[in-house]
């Protein structure tokens, strides 16, 4: 699987786990739980499990930029598979477990989603050499070396998402710590009836699909460039486009351009210099 297939199975799978709990669990009677841990000791917690190991090793089998980046796959993974395998209490809360597995998983989870806010906070919106878009033109085609890197646009709507994404996960853990330990108890029990706890873990687990899917080009304008590749190699050979007419080379073109109209500027300001 290539990166960007690994980015979008990790956003995709954390798309869908807590609409198929919470859904899903109400199409087969199963009432909104305190929190997504809690469906391990439902009927959904195949779902659960699965769901979870599937991202733990999505994230193993991601490679990052760097070793930093490497090593962040790697925690995550770990906290994702230990959510699997080590099971909250049942019929507790996150924090207050009694068995070292529900403390396992209650540690598991911090890890995890802070692993996901660094992703989104730090490491999604570096920009090395744009690789994104050097990866979607080598695709499916060699890449020009007149083109250039991505717009700036593009680079700053991609990154107002991956900050986002994080400030939410951030956001969704905090208020968690609030609802858990600063909450007096008789607004706790009124908030209990919400399954709070539940609505927040759901944001926070969409926020960092969110980041995925946009690192994936699932989400933002830069999804194009895909679907243009894409319609490109179903075309008969003789009718696919030429290397100039495609892509790459449209922002040689706009690239070449701007390169020559600067020349001329630095060309006509020395003349300007000699006349004078």
């Amino acid at each position: 699987m290539s990166y960007l297939g690994l980015r979008r199975a990790i956003g995709i799978s954390g798309l869908a786990l807590p609409v198929a709990l919470g859904g899903g669990g109400l199409l087969l009677g199963i009432p909104i739980q305190d929190d997504m841990s809690s469906y391990y000791h439902t009927g959904l917690r195949d779902v659960f499990v699965g769901t979870l190991c599937a991202i733990g090793i999505f994230l193993l089998c991601y490679r990052g930029h760097d070793w930093v980046e490497d090593w962040t796959a790697n925690v995550g993974c770990v906290g994702a598979l230990a959510l699997a395998f080590f099971p909250i209490d049942a019929n507790s809360q996150p924090p207050f477990q009694s068995t070292l597995t529900g403390t396992l998983h209650t540690l598991a989870g911090g890890v995890f989603f802070l692993t996901l806010a660094f992703y989104s906070l730090v490491l999604f919106p570096r920009e090395p050499d744009d690789d994104d878009l050097v990866a979607t033109v080598r695709s499916w085609q060699p890449r020009s070396p007149l083109a250039g890197p991505a717009s700036p646009r593009l680079v700053r709507q991609r990154n107002v998402i991956y900050r986002t994404s994080g400030l939410v996960i951030l956001g969704c853990l905090v208020a968690m710590g609030v609802y858990l330990f600063l909450l007096p108890a008789n607004w706790q029990t009124t908030a209990d009836g919400y399954n709070v706890l539940f609505w927040l873990e759901w944001v926070a687990v969409w926020a960092f699909a969110a980041a995925w899917l946009t690192k994936g080009r699932v989400i933002g304008s830069d999804l194009a460039v895909s679907v243009l590749a894409a319609a490109e190699r179903q075309l008969p050979e003789p009718l696919q486009p030429t290397r100039y007419q495609t892509l790459a080379g449209t922002w040689g073109d706009h690239w070449r351009r701007r390169l020559e109209r600067r020349r001329d500027e630095s060309s006509s300001h020395d003349d300007a210099d000699g006349d004078s």
